[in-house]
């Protein structure tokens, strides 16, 4: 069996392995690091010796050899080692996978939406510390140290591997959804960095959210958040160029849309719509539906796009949804509603500077006429954003609407 093959195999076994040993030992760190030994060998013997009939039980027994090694080099107290031999909770099922679970450990409440996110990646994505270092471009150690306090806060909190009850699970799995929707979020348009996605963030964002859902299929946030991400990522072959430049929704060739995605995404979104309640995934995923319903953009129900941000507007009070009903409501009553609208804005401080109001603004006053405005406000909103791919797209806007005798960019 090939590396690669291996390195796949690995990737999709480590998070199962870290639950069992979790769910026995109680000690994520110690675990975490236990199953990370155990892979480490697996990839140096594998690829030679072959891999085992049952590799997950293969890496479970080492990853608890080396654990209990550990504890009792460290600790070498009999009262411990005598814990571990006879408190260890009931192992389960062998295709039992607790996994979510292990995501909602990730995602505890003390702590930061940051440590929650990469602990997310690296404990149940499988990703390497230094995959995640480079998808949030920080440096390797950065990273590492961030995940290790994590870990740590954790441990000190002295929470139970078991998924939480009543009010407290309701809480955690709003946590929860709030990450992986970050973690979509930065794979479909990277925060910084030359390239516009990050596939492998968004496909593995995917990923946890099915298994949510499998778990949870009655609940309409869950099943909102599949759909929105799946009607989303449904539009990435469309949204660079070959040379990998920025094409906005409106000039998309929407044949190059995943139609397969669509037509699964529209299915939840309907199903989740159909729910008792209303919530932020639920509305956003209607609103994704809208677009891809549409064979142009020409042909988009932007009236009720609007009427759905309204609702969202109230469920889910946000700068970033009022700036989306902004574009909205200029598709309906016209770009000096959008820019009136627009300036409810100004004063907010999450808004200050920020290039996604920039680059709005730009669009809404080249629409109005206002060449001079939108070319300052595209130049200021390429600026404003670390993306290089972005950079480039408002860039090519300002120079298409730059008033006569003004330099170039970087013109001396």
């Amino acid at each position: 069996m090939t590396t690669l093959v291996v390195e796949d195999l690995l990737r999709a076994l480590t998070p199962q392995v870290l639950t069992t040993l979790v769910r026995r030992y109680g000690q994520f760190e110690d675990c975490e690091d236990a199953v990370q030994e155990a892979v480490i060998a697996a990839t140096v013997q594998w690829p030679t010796e072959g891999v085992p009939d049952n590799p997950r039980g293969w890496l479970v027994t080492v990853a608890s050899r080396r654990l209990i090694d550990r504890i009792r080099s460290e600790h070498a107290r009999r009262e411990r080692e005598s814990a571990l031999a006879t408190e260890v909770a009931p192992a389960g099922p062998p295709d039992t996978d607790d996994t979510l679970v292990l995501l909602f450990l990730c995602c505890h409440p003390t702590l930061t939406p940051a440590s929650q996110t990469a602990l997310t990646l690296r404990a149940v994505g499988g990703l390497t510390t230094a995959e995640i270092a480079r998808a949030f471009l920080v440096p390797e150690a950065t990273m590492g140290a961030r995940i290790s306090r994590a870990k740590q806060r954790i441990r000190a909190a002295g929470s139970s591997f078991a998924l939480p009850r009543g009010a407290e699970l309701r809480e955690r799995l709003r946590v929860v959804l709030h990450v992986l929707y970050l973690i979509f979020n930065e794979g479909y348009t990277a925060s910084s960095g030359d390239l516009l996605h990050r596939p492998d963030l968004a496909h593995e964002a995917i990923r946890l959210t099915r298994m949510a859902h499998a778990r949870l299929p009655e609940d309409g946030e869950v099943t909102g958040l599949l759909a929105l991400m799946l009607l989303t990522h449904a539009r990435r072959e469309a949204r660079t160029t070959a040379a990998g430049d920025l094409v906005p929704l409106d000039e998309q060739d929407r044949t190059a849309w995943d139609r397969a995605l669509i037509d699964e995404g529209t299915a939840l979104a309907k199903a989740a719509l159909a729910g008792p309640t209303l919530g932020p995934y639920a509305l956003q995923a209607a609103i994704a539906a809208t677009h891809a319903d549409a064979a142009t953009a020409r042909e988009t129900g932007w009236a009720q796009v609007h009427a759905l941000y309204l609702i969202l507007e109230r469920v889910a009070p946000n700068p970033m949804v009022t700036l989306n009903r902004a574009i909205a409501l200029a598709e309906t009553e016209g770009p000096a509603a959008g820019l009136s609208l627009l300036a409810t804005l100004d004063g907010d401080d999450r808004m200050a500077g920020h290039h996604r109001l920039l680059s709005v603004r730009a669009h809404l006053l080249e629409r109005t006429g206002d060449t001079a405005g939108a070319y300052a406000h595209y130049r200021r909103a390429a600026k404003a954003t670390a993306s290089l791919a972005e950079q480039r797209y408002l860039e090519l806007r300002a120079g298409r609407v730059r008033p006569p005798g003004v330099p170039r960019a970087g013109a001396s």
